[in-house]
C-alpha cells in the first residue's frame, strides 16, 4: 500500500501573472517553488469547464458533430461539446449543448465520467455524459458554429478514427467506454 505524500511533489505558488483573458479560456504565468527548493515558471490555461455527450440511437448509433476545427486546419468529427458558463450546472449544459448541436432533446442524463483534459498546463474538466430519452427538437448552434450531425455505429466510428476523422481525446475515450459497454462491461 502506498503511503499518503500528497505534499512531497506540491509547487507552492510564488507569483501569478495574468497574460490574456478570452471568451473561452484565460493565460496566465506563475512563478512556483518547486519541491527541492528551486524556483521555475508554469504556463497554466485556466478553463471553466465543459461538457460532452454520448447519445445513442434507437438504431443503436452514436450522434456526433462534424465541424472545423481552427487550431487543426482540419474537419472533426466529435462528441456534442460545449464550455460551462460561470455557474451552470453540467448536466444542464448537457442538455443545452445536445439541442444545439444535433437537434435532439435529452429526457435523462447518467454521468459517465469526469476527466482533466490536459492537466500539464490546463485546468478544464470536462464531464462526459450518457443520454437517455432522445426526442427530436431544434438544431440550433451557435451564430459562429458550423455543426452537422453524423450518426456512426461503433464500427464505422472505430474506422473513423484510424482515419483521423475523429481525433480528439473526449471522442476516443468515448469510443473505448462504447466498445466496453458492448463487451459487457459497466
Amino acid at each position: 500500500m502506498l503511503e499518503n505524500q500528497s505534499n512531497r511533489l506540491e509547487e507552492k505558488t510564488l507569483r501569478s501573472h495574468h497574460i490574456f483573458e478570452g471568451r473561452v479560456f484565460r493565460v496566465q504565468l506563475d512563478e512556483v517553488e518547486l519541491p527541492n527548493g528551486s524556483t521555475s515558471t508554469r504556463e497554466l490555461v485556466k478553463h471553466p469547464g465543459a461538457v460532452s455527450v454520448m447519445a445513442l440511437t434507437e438504431e443503436h448509433k452514436m450522434i456526433f458533430v462534424r465541424q472545423y476545427r481552427k487550431p487543426l486546419e482540419q474537419e472533426t468529427l466529435e462528441l456534442p461539446a460545449g464550455k460551462l458558463e460561470p455557474g451552470e450546472d453540467p448536466a444542464a449544459c448537457a442538455i443545452r449543448e445536445m439541442e444545439e448541436e444535433t437537434g435532439y432533446r435529452v429526457e435523462r442524463l447518467f454521468h459517465v465520467v469526469s476527466m482533466y483534459t490536459s492537466p500539464g498546463f490546463a485546468d478544464e474538466l470536462l464531464h462526459i455524459y450518457k443520454a437517455h430519452g432522445l426526442g427530436k427538437g431544434d438544431l440550433q448552434p451557435d451564430n459562429d458554429e458550423f455543426v452537422e450531425p453524423v450518426e456512426l455505429s461503433l464500427e464505422e466510428a472505430f474506422a473513423r478514427m484510424e482515419a483521423g476523422e475523429i481525433c480528439d481525446a473526449k471522442t476516443i475515450t468515448a469510443l473505448y467506454i462504447w466498445k466496453n459497454w458492448e463487451l459487457g462491461g459497466k
